[in-house]
């Protein structure tokens, strides 16, 4: 993978990343429930290999894409189902260490959702916060005025569908990714 250095680093604490990564394992979620993840524009990805190894879920029917590898459960990132909104959140465990994130994207510029942690969140401040979701916007209007928002690795060129088809998890799935997540909180 090759990554463009414009992007922002931000940690979620959402019900719905907590539930994903717990679908999967778990492994990606700090101390307090929260996924970092670097929030650049797709067409600064590029997969330079095992793209055969790439699989995507979705917690409900309209829920957001969540890409992973196949192979071994590892997280990917997520980006809407449209297209059209030139975003992907690539979670920090496919980027290296902690060192090689800061070193690479800057500082963590973003929490999201901090009463839903499980603990203390990640604290940032005001000013790094709006700056962090004005450049997401300019990034996304950019795209949008460019046309560059159709050039994604993760849908299918001219048909702009997923490049797999996501499997969105039944309701059973769903309510027991739900129930660990919740039962984090408690324990």
């Amino acid at each position: 993978m090759q990554i463009s250095p414009a992007a922002t680093r931000a940690v979620c604490y959402c019900s719905d990343c907590q539930a994903y990564a717990r679908f999967l394992g778990g492994a990606v979620l700090d101390g307090s429930g929260g996924t970092e993840v670097v929030a650049i524009a797709p067409r600064q990805l590029r997969f330079t290999s095992s793209l055969e190894s790439l699989a995507c879920l979705s917690l409900s029917p309209r829920g957001l894409l969540r890409w992973y590898a196949r192979c071994c459960s590892t997280p990917i990132g997520n980006t809407p189902r449209n297209y059209k909104i030139a975003y992907v959140g690539l979670v920090h465990a496919c980027l290296g260490d902690a060192l090689a994130r800061e070193a690479s994207f800057g500082p963590l510029r973003l929490a999201v959702n901090p009463k839903s942690a499980m603990g203390p969140a990640a604290s940032v401040g005001f000013g790094s916060s709006v700056l962090a979701l004005g450049r997401l916007g300019a990034s996304l209007l950019v795209a949008r005025l460019s046309g560059s928002y159709e050039q994604s690795p993760f849908f299918e060129p001219g048909t702009h569908a997923p490049l797999r088809t996501p499997y969105v998890l039944t309701a059973t799935e769903r309510s027991n990714a739900y129930r660990r997540e919740a039962e984090g909180r408690s324990g």
